[in-house]
């Protein structure tokens, strides 16, 4: 993006008292507008602080007069001209802290040397957390520009249209809007209540290709989560600090000078008359890839104050966190290309570190061994070693790039013949083990240790036996998303699975983004296809979503049958799908085929086709076929020649019939079965 300043010409004089009358009116509005807009590094707590600051600062204090630019003849009600000139105001000011070059500072909120007002002295405040919607649509918004922010504010929050909405970036300072409302409407678009359509855009602007963001019959506007209390700076809740730290501030301190006295002793002694190091370069790179005290440790509360809920917010927690030998010992493994310990690394994971300090997650003694879990920013590491005896130290590297609240909820740490413990992530409020292959049987509650570690936990066989398929069920702490359980399957690797559901398509709705698979339609349908997980072990899969994309009335008045598209997506971003096919009655899935390397079954393949044979109950033979909700036509061609429109298909057929099966969409486009 390019910016621009506006011409003199463009400006005019408003009246400081009416302006100020403006603000006090206008005051929720505008520091709303300006929340959203504000980066969300920095935490919910301060960026609070710093919309209400930047808010009361939008009017001078000694100037008679505001510049900014006159509007003739506008009707709108509640947008006077006063209250134009304060919102492209505090936009700048938000803008101004967005290009703030590197880090925040910790006195986020201090602008031109005046005090940073309003300040909160042992409290932290945030708004009230909000539900999936409203937390996809923060995670989007997180991801942006600037730009892009302010014109998703603009266009949902003002409710303005095209043109307003890019007079006022060009009054902020964009000179190029286009870009940026094109993208704030995608962005809408895409995390809505109905995120997974992927429409093409209305006729509403030419220029940008813009859509109206009218609500539809029978469904909420895109963009609607915007409005929930989860955006609103001013309906807040509020939580202590963390008590524990303030009664140790003082230790702290004189600890802290004291390591900074003992480092520059140290330094000194380094160095020879001349000031130059003793140790070289490379030298001094490997032991600061070594040095426990160099790792990354993240303050306990920080997970319900940030909107990067992933690894990056857990705690350092375990009994040996403080064992700096242990640490040194699991670094120099990570480290070290020459270290001869059993390496291991799952599907796309480095087998070494890049020398940056990793996070410490995790250091404790668990089943006989000791165990360190680290994590890069793109690899969780765990690096265990025995406690007695002469056994063999272990380092096993799992790529958790873009983790989330559920991909990052858990780690294994110790492994045995059928069961493993895990670690759970700090806003895991509640967790509890269940068989997906006993939908109608309730979760059983799990027991945690004080640092979050679970009692031994059962998991699914390596062998392929099906009788049982042990998962574990999860649900997030209300403090960063209310009424949010999940379920995880552990398929052999260092962090486990996140299984998801979409129900069958319903006329006239717009279909939803995947959900989770705790209801009981989803358990129902996964205690069908959960055994066709045993062929994604060992494939470094993140998360699998089961998507019923067709019911189809079978011949012969057979009964019904279910066409899922179970789809896995792995950490290095490749998908494989299987195409499987549920008859009547409640037996195993059957596989229709299956590919690897697509983008099919997802946000970005919606429209897909499979077919297989059938015997009914008399015993003849069919080819049956189903299509997504965008399919119009299917037609066989090769030995079998056949066609119907709509989106199934059922023919007699030989058995085994070697068909060429196909779908046409309403573009005349082609869509094939695997």
């Amino acid at each position: 993006m390019r910016w621009q300043t506006p011409s003199d010409s463009d400006l005019g004089v408003l009246d400081v008292r009416r302006a100020e009358a403006a603000l006090m009116e206008h005051y929720a509005r505008l520091v709303r507008l300006v929340y959203v807009t504000l980066p969300r590094s920095p935490g919910r707590h301060r960026r609070v602080l710093a919309a209400h600051g930047l808010v009361q600062r939008a009017l001078p204090h000694r100037a008679p007069a505001i510049p900014g630019r006159r509007r003739a003849g506008d009707g709108r009600d509640a947008a006077p001209d006063e209250y134009g000139v304060l919102r492209t105001s505090v936009l700048r000011s938000a803008m101004a802290q967005d290009a703030r070059p590197g880090p925040l500072p910790r006195s986020w909120g201090r602008w031109a040397g005046r005090p940073a007002l309003p300040a909160v002295w042992g409290l932290r405040v945030f708004p009230q957390s909000g539900g999936a919607e409203e937390l996809l649509l923060d995670r989007a918004l997180a991801q942006a520009r600037w730009p892009v922010r302010a014109a998703v504010a603009l266009l949902v929050l003002e409710k303005l249209s095209v043109d307003e909405a890019t007079a006022v970036l060009r009054d902020t300072g964009v000179a190029e809007p286009a870009p940026a409302l094109l993208s704030a409407r995608r962005l809408i678009d895409e995390s809505g209540p109905y995120a997974s359509d992927t429409g093409g855009a209305g006729a509403a602007d030419a220029a940008t290709g813009l859509r109206p963001a009218s609500a539809a019959d029978g469904f909420a506007p895109p963009g609607s989560a915007l409005l929930a209390p989860e955006f609103d700076p001013c309906l807040l809740h509020a939580r202590p600090t963390d008590l524990l730290r303030r009664r140790h501030r003082v230790r702290s301190a004189m600890t802290l000078s004291l390591l900074a006295a003992c480092v520059a002793a140290t330094a000194f002694s380094l160095t020879g008359d001349s000031g130059v190091p003793v140790e070289g370069g490379r030298q001094r790179t490997a032991s600061k890839a070594t040095d426990a005290a160099l790792l990354r440790r993240t303050p306990a509360d920080v997970w319900a104050d940030t909107a990067r809920v992933d690894f990056t917010a857990w705690p350092a927690r375990g009994a040996r966190t403080g064992d700096r030998a242990l640490l040194e010992r699991a670094l120099r493994a990570w480290s070290d290309p020459s270290w001869r310990g059993r390496r291991s690394q799952e599907a796309g994971a480095a087998s070494t570190g890049t020398g940056r300090a990793p996070h410490l997650l995790f250091a404790d003694d668990v089943d006989g061994r000791a165990v360190v879990v680290l994590h890069d920013d793109l690899t969780t590491v765990r690096y265990s070693e025995p406690l007695h005896g002469d056994g063999t130290p272990e380092l096993v590297s799992a790529l958790t790039d873009g983790a989330s609240v559920t991909t990052a909820a858990a780690v294994v740490v110790s492994r045995a013949p059928g069961s493993v413990r895990m670690l759970l992530a700090p806003w895991i409020a509640d967790a509890g083990t269940r068989d997906l292959l006993a939908p109608d049987t309730p979760a059983r509650e799990v027991s945690r240790s004080r640092t979050g570690l679970t009692d031994p936990l059962p998991v699914p066989t390596a062998d392929g036996d099906c009788r049982a398929w042990p998962v574990v069920q999860l649900r997030s702490s209300t403090r960063i998303v209310e009424k949010h359980a999940f379920l995880l399957t552990d398929l052999g690797g260092l962090s486990p699975v996140h299984l998801t559901y979409m129900p069958p398509p319903e006329p006239g709705v717009r279909p939803r983004p995947p959900r989770e698979a705790t209801g009981p339609d989803a358990l129902r349908g996964w205690a069908r296809t959960a055994c066709r997980l045993h062929g994604m072990r060992g494939q470094g899969v993140r998360s699998v979503n089961h998507w019923v994309f067709a019911q189809q009335d079978l011949p012969e008045r057979a009964g019904r049958a279910t066409w899922v598209c179970a789809r896995a997506d792995t950490w290095r971003g490749p998908g494989r799908v299987e195409y499987l096919f549920l008859g009547p009655g409640t037996g195993p899935a059957r596989s229709a085929g299956v590919r690897e390397n697509t983008a099919e079954c997802s946000r970005f393949g919606q429209d897909v086709l499979a077919d297989v044979d059938w015997r009914a109950p008399s015993g003849a033979s069919y080819l049956l076929a189903a299509g997504s909700r965008s399919v119009g036509r299917i037609e066989a061609s090769g030995p079998l020649r056949a066609g119907t429109d709509g989106r199934f298909l059922a023919v007699r057929a030989p058995r085994k019939t070697d068909a060429k099966v196909v779908g046409l969409l309403p573009e005349r486009t082609e869509v094939r079965a695997p």
